[in-house]
Protein backbone atom coordinates (compact mmCIF):
# COMPACT_ATOMS: atom_id res chain seq x y z
CA UNK A 1 0.00 0.00 0.00
CA UNK A 2 1.33 3.43 -0.91
CA UNK A 3 2.12 6.06 1.68
CA UNK A 4 -0.57 8.34 0.26
CA UNK A 5 -3.22 5.61 0.47
CA UNK A 6 -2.27 4.80 4.05
CA UNK A 7 -2.46 8.49 4.95
CA UNK A 8 -6.04 8.72 3.65
CA UNK A 9 -7.05 5.49 5.37
CA UNK A 10 -5.67 6.83 8.62
CA UNK A 11 -7.60 10.08 8.15
CA UNK A 12 -10.82 8.08 7.78
CA UNK A 13 -10.38 6.67 11.28
CA UNK A 14 -11.09 8.81 14.30
CA UNK A 15 -8.01 8.96 16.51
CA UNK A 16 -10.02 8.35 19.67
CA UNK A 17 -11.78 5.32 18.13
CA UNK A 18 -8.49 3.83 16.94
CA UNK A 19 -7.02 4.26 20.42
CA UNK A 20 -10.03 2.67 22.14
CA UNK A 21 -10.02 -0.27 19.73
CA UNK A 22 -6.32 -0.88 20.35
CA UNK A 23 -6.87 -0.82 24.11
CA UNK A 24 -9.77 -3.27 23.75
CA UNK A 25 -7.67 -5.69 21.71
CA UNK A 26 -4.87 -5.49 24.28
CA UNK A 27 -7.39 -6.22 27.03
CA UNK A 28 -8.63 -9.29 25.15
CA UNK A 29 -5.17 -10.63 24.26
CA UNK A 30 -2.77 -9.52 26.98
CA UNK A 31 -5.24 -8.94 29.80
CA UNK A 32 -7.40 -12.03 29.35
CA UNK A 33 -5.11 -14.29 27.34
CA UNK A 34 -7.30 -14.61 24.27
CA UNK A 35 -6.08 -15.40 20.76
CA UNK A 36 -6.84 -13.77 17.44
CA UNK A 37 -8.60 -14.78 15.28
CA UNK A 38 -11.17 -15.65 17.93
CA UNK A 39 -14.07 -18.06 17.99
CA UNK A 40 -17.55 -17.08 19.11
CA UNK A 41 -17.19 -19.51 22.03
CA UNK A 42 -14.07 -17.76 23.31
CA UNK A 43 -15.76 -14.38 23.02
CA UNK A 44 -18.72 -15.68 25.04
CA UNK A 45 -16.32 -16.81 27.78
CA UNK A 46 -14.53 -13.45 27.63
CA UNK A 47 -17.80 -11.55 28.09
CA UNK A 48 -18.95 -13.80 30.92
CA UNK A 49 -15.68 -13.37 32.80
CA UNK A 50 -15.84 -9.58 32.45
CA UNK A 51 -19.49 -9.09 33.27
CA UNK A 52 -18.49 -6.50 35.86
CA UNK A 53 -17.59 -4.06 33.08
CA UNK A 54 -20.26 -1.69 31.83
CA UNK A 55 -22.39 -2.76 28.87
CA UNK A 56 -21.05 0.14 26.82
CA UNK A 57 -17.48 -0.97 27.53
CA UNK A 58 -18.27 -4.55 26.51
CA UNK A 59 -19.99 -3.33 23.34
CA UNK A 60 -16.92 -1.26 22.54
CA UNK A 61 -14.71 -4.32 22.97
CA UNK A 62 -16.96 -6.33 20.65
CA UNK A 63 -16.77 -3.55 18.05
CA UNK A 64 -12.97 -3.65 18.23
CA UNK A 65 -12.92 -7.43 17.82
CA UNK A 66 -15.35 -7.21 14.90
CA UNK A 67 -13.21 -4.57 13.18
CA UNK A 68 -10.04 -6.65 13.62
CA UNK A 69 -11.59 -9.78 12.11
CA UNK A 70 -13.15 -8.01 9.13
CA UNK A 71 -10.02 -6.01 8.37
CA UNK A 72 -7.95 -9.22 8.38
CA UNK A 73 -10.33 -11.16 6.13
CA UNK A 74 -11.97 -13.34 8.81
CA UNK A 75 -15.65 -13.90 9.54
CA UNK A 76 -16.95 -11.76 12.37
CA UNK A 77 -17.45 -14.02 15.44
CA UNK A 78 -19.22 -11.27 17.40
CA UNK A 79 -22.31 -11.69 15.18
CA UNK A 80 -22.99 -15.17 16.54
CA UNK A 81 -26.37 -15.43 18.33
CA UNK A 82 -24.78 -16.73 21.54
CA UNK A 83 -22.56 -13.64 21.78
CA UNK A 84 -25.56 -11.31 21.56
CA UNK A 85 -27.52 -13.50 23.99
CA UNK A 86 -24.82 -13.46 26.67
CA UNK A 87 -24.53 -9.69 26.32
CA UNK A 88 -28.29 -9.32 26.88
CA UNK A 89 -28.03 -11.68 29.83
CA UNK A 90 -25.28 -9.59 31.43
CA UNK A 91 -27.39 -6.48 31.00
CA UNK A 92 -30.41 -8.22 32.58
CA UNK A 93 -28.53 -9.60 35.59
CA UNK A 94 -26.21 -6.62 36.16
CA UNK A 95 -28.26 -3.47 35.50
CA UNK A 96 -26.34 -0.28 36.16
CA UNK A 97 -27.42 3.29 36.50
CA UNK A 98 -26.11 5.41 33.65
CA UNK A 99 -23.56 7.87 34.99
CA UNK A 100 -23.63 11.32 33.45
CA UNK A 101 -21.49 14.37 33.87
CA UNK A 102 -22.78 17.00 36.28
CA UNK A 103 -24.31 19.84 34.24
CA UNK A 104 -22.49 23.15 34.67
CA UNK A 105 -24.94 25.75 35.94
CA UNK A 106 -24.79 29.36 34.80
CA UNK A 107 -23.79 30.62 38.26
CA UNK A 108 -20.88 28.16 38.31
CA UNK A 109 -19.80 29.23 34.85
CA UNK A 110 -19.83 32.82 36.11
CA UNK A 111 -17.62 31.85 39.06
CA UNK A 112 -15.18 30.19 36.66
CA UNK A 113 -15.05 33.27 34.46
CA UNK A 114 -14.53 35.63 37.41
CA UNK A 115 -11.63 33.50 38.68
CA UNK A 116 -10.03 33.44 35.23
CA UNK A 117 -10.45 37.19 34.75
CA UNK A 118 -8.53 37.76 37.99
CA UNK A 119 -5.71 35.62 36.61
CA UNK A 120 -5.76 37.58 33.35
CA UNK A 121 -4.63 40.61 35.38
CA UNK A 122 -1.51 38.75 36.55
CA UNK A 123 1.94 40.21 35.74
CA UNK A 124 2.98 36.69 34.68
CA UNK A 125 2.42 36.27 30.93
CA UNK A 126 2.05 32.48 31.20
CA UNK A 127 -0.74 32.88 33.75
CA UNK A 128 -2.47 35.48 31.57
CA UNK A 129 -2.24 33.28 28.48
CA UNK A 130 -3.68 30.21 30.16
CA UNK A 131 -6.46 32.20 31.77
CA UNK A 132 -7.40 33.91 28.48
CA UNK A 133 -7.37 30.61 26.60
CA UNK A 134 -9.38 28.82 29.26
CA UNK A 135 -12.01 31.57 29.49
CA UNK A 136 -12.60 31.47 25.74
CA UNK A 137 -12.67 27.68 25.77
CA UNK A 138 -15.25 27.42 28.57
CA UNK A 139 -17.54 30.12 27.20
CA UNK A 140 -17.49 28.71 23.67
CA UNK A 141 -17.92 25.20 25.01
CA UNK A 142 -20.94 26.19 27.09
CA UNK A 143 -22.81 28.50 24.73
CA UNK A 144 -22.35 26.22 21.71
CA UNK A 145 -22.74 22.97 23.71
CA UNK A 146 -19.54 21.66 22.14
CA UNK A 147 -17.99 18.29 22.86
CA UNK A 148 -14.40 18.40 24.07
CA UNK A 149 -13.04 17.12 20.77
CA UNK A 150 -15.09 19.73 18.86
CA UNK A 151 -13.36 22.49 20.81
CA UNK A 152 -9.95 20.99 20.12
CA UNK A 153 -10.63 20.76 16.36
CA UNK A 154 -11.38 24.46 15.90
CA UNK A 155 -8.88 26.29 13.71
CA UNK A 156 -8.45 30.05 13.48
CA UNK A 157 -8.14 30.29 9.69
CA UNK A 158 -11.58 28.70 9.11
CA UNK A 159 -13.43 30.95 11.56
CA UNK A 160 -14.88 34.40 10.97
CA UNK A 161 -15.10 36.97 13.74
CA UNK A 162 -17.25 40.11 13.63
CA UNK A 163 -16.35 41.96 16.87
CA UNK A 164 -19.37 42.83 18.96
CA UNK A 165 -21.74 40.94 16.67
CA UNK A 166 -20.90 37.26 16.39
CA UNK A 167 -18.59 34.48 15.43
CA UNK A 168 -18.78 31.83 12.72
CA UNK A 169 -16.98 28.57 13.50
CA UNK A 170 -16.26 25.71 11.12
CA UNK A 171 -16.27 22.17 12.54
CA UNK A 172 -14.35 19.97 10.09
CA UNK A 173 -15.78 16.81 11.63
CA UNK A 174 -17.60 15.60 14.71
CA UNK A 175 -18.79 12.43 16.41
CA UNK A 176 -21.98 12.30 14.33
CA UNK A 177 -20.34 13.53 11.09
CA UNK A 178 -19.12 10.17 9.82
CA UNK A 179 -18.62 11.49 6.28
CA UNK A 180 -16.44 14.43 7.44
CA UNK A 181 -18.59 16.94 5.57
CA UNK A 182 -18.15 19.53 8.31
CA UNK A 183 -20.59 22.20 9.37
CA UNK A 184 -20.51 25.89 10.19
CA UNK A 185 -22.12 27.14 13.39
CA UNK A 186 -22.75 30.65 14.61
CA UNK A 187 -22.04 32.07 18.05
CA UNK A 188 -23.96 35.19 19.12
CA UNK A 189 -22.44 38.07 21.04
CA UNK A 190 -24.03 38.22 24.50
CA UNK A 191 -24.47 40.97 27.06
CA UNK A 192 -22.51 39.01 29.67
CA UNK A 193 -20.38 35.87 29.75
CA UNK A 194 -19.83 36.61 26.07
CA UNK A 195 -18.02 33.89 24.09
CA UNK A 196 -17.38 36.21 21.14
CA UNK A 197 -15.59 38.78 23.29
CA UNK A 198 -13.58 36.06 25.06
CA UNK A 199 -12.52 34.59 21.68
CA UNK A 200 -11.47 38.01 20.37
CA UNK A 201 -9.51 38.82 23.53
CA UNK A 202 -7.75 35.44 23.43
CA UNK A 203 -6.59 35.99 19.84
CA UNK A 204 -5.41 39.50 20.72
CA UNK A 205 -3.48 38.28 23.75
CA UNK A 206 -1.95 35.25 22.03
CA UNK A 207 -1.35 36.98 18.67
CA UNK A 208 -2.38 33.74 16.96
CA UNK A 209 -3.44 34.08 13.33
CA UNK A 210 -3.67 30.45 12.24
CA UNK A 211 -3.60 26.95 13.62
CA UNK A 212 -5.64 25.48 16.46
CA UNK A 213 -7.69 27.97 18.46
CA UNK A 214 -6.90 26.21 21.71
CA UNK A 215 -3.28 25.12 21.82
CA UNK A 216 -1.01 23.96 24.61
CA UNK A 217 1.00 26.46 26.67
CA UNK A 218 4.20 25.39 28.40
CA UNK A 219 5.56 26.67 31.71
CA UNK A 220 7.49 29.46 29.96
CA UNK A 221 4.46 30.78 28.08
CA UNK A 222 5.35 29.25 24.71
CA UNK A 223 2.32 28.39 22.57
CA UNK A 224 2.33 24.89 21.12
CA UNK A 225 1.76 24.13 17.44
CA UNK A 226 -0.76 21.38 18.20
CA UNK A 227 -4.23 21.58 19.70
CA UNK A 228 -5.09 20.71 23.26
CA UNK A 229 -6.00 17.07 23.78
CA UNK A 230 -9.74 16.60 24.41
CA UNK A 231 -8.94 15.10 27.82
CA UNK A 232 -7.47 18.47 28.81
CA UNK A 233 -10.88 20.18 28.63
CA UNK A 234 -12.02 18.43 31.82
CA UNK A 235 -8.85 19.54 33.61
CA UNK A 236 -9.32 23.13 32.43
CA UNK A 237 -12.90 23.16 33.73
CA UNK A 238 -12.08 21.55 37.07
CA UNK A 239 -9.16 23.92 37.66
CA UNK A 240 -11.31 26.96 36.91
CA UNK A 241 -14.10 25.67 39.16
CA UNK A 242 -11.71 25.01 42.03
CA UNK A 243 -10.23 28.50 41.76
CA UNK A 244 -13.76 29.90 41.67
CA UNK A 245 -14.59 28.16 44.94
CA UNK A 246 -16.55 25.22 43.49
CA UNK A 247 -15.63 21.56 44.03
CA UNK A 248 -14.56 20.54 40.55
CA UNK A 249 -14.22 16.77 40.79
CA UNK A 250 -17.88 16.14 39.87
CA UNK A 251 -17.48 17.81 36.47
CA UNK A 252 -16.01 16.83 33.12
CA UNK A 253 -15.81 18.34 29.65
CA UNK A 254 -19.32 16.98 28.98
CA UNK A 255 -20.62 19.22 31.78
CA UNK A 256 -20.49 22.16 29.36
CA UNK A 257 -22.76 20.39 26.89
CA UNK A 258 -25.18 19.17 29.56
CA UNK A 259 -25.13 22.56 31.24
CA UNK A 260 -26.21 24.40 28.11
CA UNK A 261 -28.95 21.85 27.36
CA UNK A 262 -30.31 22.24 30.88
CA UNK A 263 -30.15 26.05 30.68
CA UNK A 264 -31.92 26.06 27.29
CA UNK A 265 -34.64 23.73 28.55
CA UNK A 266 -35.29 25.89 31.62
CA UNK A 267 -35.50 28.91 29.33
CA UNK A 268 -38.28 27.24 27.33
CA UNK A 269 -36.35 26.22 24.22
CA UNK A 270 -38.38 23.69 22.28
CA UNK A 271 -36.89 20.25 21.73
CA UNK A 272 -36.57 21.01 18.00
CA UNK A 273 -34.81 24.34 18.59
CA UNK A 274 -32.37 22.70 21.00
CA UNK A 275 -31.68 19.79 18.65
CA UNK A 276 -31.11 22.09 15.67
CA UNK A 277 -28.77 24.36 17.64
CA UNK A 278 -26.66 21.60 19.17
CA UNK A 279 -26.79 19.24 16.19
CA UNK A 280 -28.65 16.31 17.72
CA UNK A 281 -30.64 14.13 15.35
CA UNK A 282 -32.43 11.98 17.90
CA UNK A 283 -34.76 13.46 20.54
CA UNK A 284 -33.90 10.70 23.02
CA UNK A 285 -30.23 11.64 22.80
CA UNK A 286 -31.10 15.28 23.42
CA UNK A 287 -33.24 14.52 26.47
CA UNK A 288 -30.39 12.58 28.11
CA UNK A 289 -28.51 15.85 28.40
CA UNK A 290 -31.33 17.86 29.95
CA UNK A 291 -31.51 18.16 33.73
CA UNK A 292 -34.65 20.23 34.18
CA UNK A 293 -36.65 20.65 37.38
CA UNK A 294 -40.10 19.05 37.41
CA UNK A 295 -42.79 21.75 37.89
CA UNK A 296 -44.62 20.32 40.91
CA UNK A 297 -45.35 23.84 42.20
CA UNK A 298 -47.56 23.90 45.31
CA UNK A 299 -47.33 20.13 45.67
CA UNK A 300 -43.70 20.43 46.84
CA UNK A 301 -43.22 20.02 50.59
CA UNK A 302 -42.82 23.41 52.26
CA UNK A 303 -44.73 25.32 49.58
CA UNK A 304 -47.76 27.24 50.85
CA UNK A 305 -51.10 26.33 49.18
Amino acid sequence: MTTAAERYLQAARRESTTRRYQQALEHYEAGWGGFLPASSESIVRYLAEHAELSINTLRGHLAALARWHLSHGFADPTKAPQVRDVLRGIQALHPRQVRQAEPLQLRELEQCVMALQLEEASPDLTVRLRAGRDRALLLLGFWRAFRSDDLCRLRIETNQLVPGEGLSLFLPSSKTDRDHQGRTVSVPALQRLCPVQAYEEWLTLSQLQEGPVFCSIDRWGHLGAVALHPYSVSRVLRRALTRGGVAGERYSGHSLRRGFATWASRNHWSAKALMDYVGWRDVHTAMRYVDADAPFGEWLRGESP
